[in-house]
């Protein structure tokens, strides 16, 4: 029995209704999307042999106080009949129906659902997810118990991630989500991770019939099936009268944020960002996973290696390996060794053939236990004068700067076999290299007018407290064109 719970108008009834395979609900803070997250499988607790698991990144985002638990047991525990363990994170809704909140940490963590079939399938805050997440368990997403498998996420509205590409039909050039659009049907298909879309599912299977051609011919079954139906939902605090009623604070603690700030969380706006410091634009970074043309410019250029060394603490070494300005291998070794330091960037130089002095290394810190190791390798230093008297603070300055103008002008490519290799268990090259992107920021100009970037203690914060390693090693490449060795070597 339930006793007095129903959503509320706007976002929450909305999406509750929602006919569409997958919901998301990106509205703005306040919302209500958690709780509307947590009523949908309430409405199906009575069939036999329906469950569901409802996502976060962490277990801590489940746990903490005030997280996704606290937050379930206000609502469950309104409902007899219903027990939940927190030991194990379960609901038991009804005698029949089970729900789970668990966490997917890590990229690998999606392989501990291999094989599961979850009808119901939640993801609180999506845009924490990767992309390859998401799609993972999409494949996971099945039923016989007679409830036709979906998926609801909601999210704040970020516009560096992969679910503002996924959901940009539904949101105009200022970033706000278009009313007449809210709740619309859209129907798609992945083919070689790009989506195909379309206003009905024939359409879409028209569209993709050279990918379902042959599913049809071996399975017999209607390409229709294959089809996913999408929809988004925004919202806004206002339509939550009970959180204004019981918390009118809140309110005016998103009022009380900064203009970009309160543009995402207040009017739930998805191309606002927080500033516009950043020295690398977003839209033109990602194109760096897509300039394949660079490919063939760079087959007769000269192999350099860039390398940014950690041997203790928690920063990681990163080895980087290109010809011309496409990333063609890398290595990350996490508090590596004196011994281990050396050994890797050799290893790295054998299999590439690259000569020593077409090596670059940071010798800041413990980087200088490179020198004299590998006679003739370029030392890198940070906090020394830009090359050629440029107006810049420093040299790290200097090649920041040449590195966001080089991409701006579509010079760097990174393919996708590299991209897509892991940085670590949580995620890619591709996804870490966007991640550290949004810690490089202008510097306001000192009394001389030099352009400089904001120092590394003021970056951590925008990487939780982690070091931008991996976009240093990058912009490191530009040494080479500010110092060209000569004469060029060319590799066939």
């Amino acid at each position: 029995m339930i006793k007095d719970i129903k959503p509320q108008d706007g976002y929450q009834v909305a999406a509750l209704q929602s006919p569409a395979d997958i919901v998301i609900g990106g509205g703005a803070a306040g919302v209500g999307k958690t709780f509307t997250l947590l009523l949908e499988p309430i409405r199906y607790a009575h069939v036999r042999g329906f469950g569901g698991v409802i996502f976060r990144r962490t277990s801590p985002q489940i746990r903490a106080e005030g997280g996704l638990w606290d937050a379930s047991e206000k609502l469950y525990n309104q409902i007899s009949g219903t027990v939940g363990t927190r030991s194990s994170l379960e609901w038991s809704l009804s005698p029949y129906t089970k729900l789970k909140f668990s966490h997917l940490e890590y990229e690998k963590n999606v392989y501990d659902w291999q094989g599961s079939e979850i009808p119901f399938i939640g993801f609180d805050e999506l845009t924490h997810f990767s992309r390859n997440m998401f799609f993972y368990l999409l494949s996971r997403n099945r039923s016989t118990c007679g409830v036709r498998p979906y998926v609801r996420a909601t999210c704040n509205p970020d516009p560096d991630s992969w679910v503002a590409n996924f959901i940009d039909w539904y949101i105009d050039d200022e970033g706000f989500p278009i009313k007449e659009r809210a709740g619309v049907l859209r129907y798609f298909m992945v083919d070689n991770n790009n989506y195909i879309w379309g206003d009905t599912k024939d359409e879409v299977v028209k569209k993709g019939w050279h990918v379902l051609e042959p599913l049809v011919k071996e399975s017999g079954i209607n390409p229709r099936r294959f089809i996913k139906s999408l929809t988004f939902i925004g919202g806004n605090i206002y339509q939550n009268v009970e959180l204004l009623k019981t918390n009118p604070e809140y309110l005016g603690n998103l009022n009380a944020q900064s203009e970009d700030e309160k543009a995402r969380l207040l009017l739930g706006n998805w191309k606002r960002r927080t500033d516009n410091k950043d020295l690398f634009n977003f839209d033109r970074f990602r194109n760096i996973f897509t300039n394949s043309y660079v490919e063939a410019e760079s087959k007769y250029k000269t192999v350099h290696i860039t390398t940014d060394i950690a041997m203790k603490g928690s920063d990681k070494m990163v080895v980087f390996c290109w010809r011309g300005k496409m990333l063609i291998d890398f290595e990350i070794l996490p508090k590596t060794k004196g011994n281990e330091v050396i050994n890797a960037i050799r290893k790295m130089a054998v299999r590439h053939r690259v000569q020593y002095t077409d090596i670059a290394f940071d010798n800041d810190g413990v980087g200088q236990f490179v020198d004299g190791f590998i006679d003739g390798a370029k030392e890198f230093n940070n906090g020394s004068r830009p090359v050629g008297g440029e107006n810049y603070k420093d040299l790290k300055s200097q090649c920041f700067y040449k590195a966001a103008d080089a991409v701006e002008r579509g010079e760097y490519y990174i393919p996708p076999e590299v991209a897509n290799k892991p940085y670590d268990e949580k995620q890619t090259l591709k996804e870490r290299l966007l991640f550290e992107r949004k810690a490089i920021k202008r510097a306001k100009p000192d009394h001389e007018g030099k352009l400089a970037v904001i120092p590394k203690n003021e970056q951590k914060p925008f990487l939780n407290g982690q070091s931008p390693d991996v976009i240093e090693t990058f912009m490191m490449l530009e040494i080479f064109d500010l110092t060209p060795e000569e004469p060029e070597v060319f590799y066939s």
